[in-house]
């Protein structure tokens, strides 16, 4: 452990590998992976016949492009196991996705899947500096969703203290945190700012009464101005991490201590970026949709799996000394685009305009709505200082000034409603804060 240390805490070989014999080792397992799905999961045998692909017909990383995407409808319109390229009885254990508009989304491991899991993890919070003598607070919620199941077993791995705490009970989870002396906190990073306002009620400062130290944050996005509203609070590196339940959960990649975008496990995953609108391949460095493919699943193999995640990827060598490809911070979603008056915006641009101002909190609403047959933008802030709204030159200059600066970055105008701090909601999981009302 303390050579890994020495080396920015490199948990494996494969991170320093070669890129030739990277790409060596996803060709290998690409085709029999092909192979594998091919044989094991009718809906694949149809769709590769259906294109005129066998899997012989797949003899370099550049023949990926010639599969079909797999997109979210097709996981359930095969609810529940039928993509599943092993036996029930070869399953042990389930997850999914929360299910919130409609059927969950379901998918199974097998025992090698769980132990790559359990590996890869235990890798990105290795990436981000976490040790085996740290005492890891997870605050994500336990159930179907992945990361609470999927971070626990990595940090177990690293041989750190897991404190299983789940979300919610915020005032305990301050109590626990002060009491053990935590030093790693798992949550999403919207749940880790609202803890960071119980304390501070509690007459607990996080970055001096609390020993929290790094924050290993994913579920949702978020921009940089978030990141920096949390180190500001906690004074802790606050990392981020990517994965999704279809792909595997968390461990897909993660950020070093660098913070220069995520390492991707390229041992484990081919990512690709797509123009979202034509499916054409782009070349690193220019933004698109994330398309991944898994090459080491047994259970639940997928094959250019459509994320709908805006991201890019970097291919310079970082400083760490992983050669691993990188993936930016997602940028937003293919499928959380707002189109108003024909203009595309995302929500990840509003919160960036938002955070970097000091006279407001990290706290909004986006609220889309109509106004005869026009659409209208409108945004509900919570003020640092509630007595800034009894002055109403204040209180209207404020408003032109974040009205003036979305629109510099959004190139429409918005309505903006400014409100008491503490006001807006909070969230224990992912945040959710648009509201479309068309």
């Amino acid at each position: 452990m303390n050579e890994r240390r020495k080396k920015y805490m490199i948990w494996s070989k494969e991170e320093t590998l070669d890129r030739e014999e990277i790409r060596k080792i996803q060709l290998k397992r690409l085709k029999s992976t092909i192979k594998r799905v091919y044989e094991k999961v009718p809906f694949y045998r149809k769709r590769l016949d259906e294109a005129g692909i066998s899997p012989e017909d797949i003899n370099s990383l550049d023949d990926l492009k010639k599969i079909p995407f797999t997109v979210k409808d097709d996981l359930r319109e095969n609810y529940p196991f039928g993509l599943f390229a092993v036996t029930k009885k070869e399953v042990v254990r389930i997850h999914g996705s929360s299910g919130t508009t409609g059927k969950p989304t379901v998918v199974g491991y097998t025992r090698n899947d769980l132990n790559t899991w359990t590996e890869l993890t235990a890798r990105i919070a290795a990436m981000a500096g976490a040790r085996d003598d740290d005492i890891a607070q997870i605050a994500f919620g336990y159930g179907l969703f992945t990361g609470a199941f999927g971070l626990h077993q990595g940090l177990e791995k690293i041989g750190a203290m897991v404190v299983p705490m789940s979300s919610g009970n915020t005032k305990k989870q301050i109590m626990l945190m002060k009491d053990f002396g935590t030093t790693l906190l798992i949550s999403t990073p919207s749940y880790a700012l609202h803890m960071a306002e119980v304390a501070e009620e509690m007459g607990i400062n996080p970055a001096s009464d609390l020993k929290v130290r790094i924050g290993l944050f994913g579920g949702e996005g978020h921009t940089e101005e978030f990141r920096k509203e949390l180190e500001n609070k906690w004074e802790m590196l606050a990392t981020e991490n990517y994965g999704m339940s279809e792909l595997i959960g968390p461990g897909v990649s993660g950020e070093c201590q660098y913070k220069c975008g995520m390492h991707i496990a390229e041992d484990h995953f081919i990512a690709e970026i797509i123009d979202p609108d034509t499916g054409e391949v782009l070349p690193p460095g220019q933004k698109g949709e994330l398309v991944v493919t898994t090459i080491t699943k047994e259970a639940f193999p997928l094959l250019r799996y459509r994320t709908k995640d805006i991201t890019y990827l970097i291919e310079e060598q970082c400083e760490c000394g992983r050669t691993l490809t990188r993936m930016a911070k997602v940028q937003g979603r293919s499928d959380d685009m707002l189109i108003i008056r024909g203009v595309n915006v995302f929500p990840s641009q509003i919160e960036s305009v938002l955070v970097g101002m000091k006279e407001i909190g990290p706290h909004y609403e986006i609220i889309v709505k109509k106004k005869g047959y026009l659409d209208v933008l409108e945004l509900n802030v919570e003020v640092i200082d509630g007595s800034f709204l009894e002055k109403y030159s204040k209180l209207e200059a404020l408003k032109d000034k974040i009205r003036r600066n979305l629109r510099t970055v959004l190139g429409i105008d918005a309505k903006i409603n400014l409100v008491e701090p503490r006001t807006l909601k909070r969230f224990e999981g992912k945040a959710k804060r648009v509201i479309d009302l068309r």
